[in-house]
């Protein structure tokens, strides 16, 4: 799977969109849903839900392609690919659970598994944890892609993420490695665009999340 492989693939899923409209009925409704810590600042929420989850999405194919560039610079690919593979698979092959999502709801399911997966990948590691890799922008937004799948779905993909990283890298000795090589050579250039992206698109679609607020 390449990047443009993957856009080519939501260009078509854009569209059906625009031919059918149903992805963004969908998060009108999802608009009046959203806990009390998600606001929508914009004129026409759902709008911004839905850029939103557009960039999301096309996030998730430069999202594996970074790593991929890093590991392989930090002479780690082995280590990496299991994650790198299982991310893609979630575009080239997905399971039967996700067989009757199309469209560009489907591809947000299939985005989020991808992200949350790489999440999962840093927290499971001393090294790439301790390097605070993942921004508060970047898990805000997971838990707002959460929010516009929705429950209890949301939840089924996080256990499926849980059971496959165990898979992956479920041992001590995995979180013992020393990845401090992919650390430092993600923190060159290679990955400056992409916390950018990461601080911004909240922002650029006018959401935020309060602290402290509850449902």
């Amino acid at each position: 799977m390449t990047p443009a492989a993957v856009l080519n693939i939501i260009s078509q899923a854009r569209r059906q969109e625009a031919r059918s409209g149903e992805f963004l009925r969908q998060l009108r409704d999802r608009a009046t849903q959203l806990p009390r810590s998600v606001r929508v600042d914009g004129d026409e929420p759902a709008i911004c839900l839905f850029q939103f989850a557009v960039e999301y999405i096309e996030m998730a194919p430069r999202l594996i392609e970074c790593v991929d560039a890093c590991a392989r610079e930090a002479d780690k690919i082995a280590l990496f690919t299991p994650f790198i593979q299982a991310a893609t698979r979630y575009f080239t092959q997905p399971s039967v659970m996700l067989a009757r999502y199309d469209g560009l709801d489907g591809l947000l399911v299939k985005a989020y598994l991808c992200h949350r997966l790489m999440e999962e990948m840093y927290e499971n590691n001393r090294s790439t944890r301790d390097s605070d890799l993942v921004d508060i922008e970047a898990i805000q937004a997971n838990l707002l892609a959460h929010q516009l799948i929705g429950e209890p779905f949301a939840n089924e993909l996080d256990q499926s993420i849980t059971i496959t990283v165990l898979q992956i890298a479920g041992s001590p000795d995995y979180y013992e490695l020393n990845l401090d090589p992919f650390v430092n050579q993600v923190k060159h250039a290679a990955w400056d665009w992409m916390r950018e992206y990461w601080e911004n698109l909240l922002i650029r679609n006018h959401i935020r999340f309060i602290l402290g607020s509850c449902r």
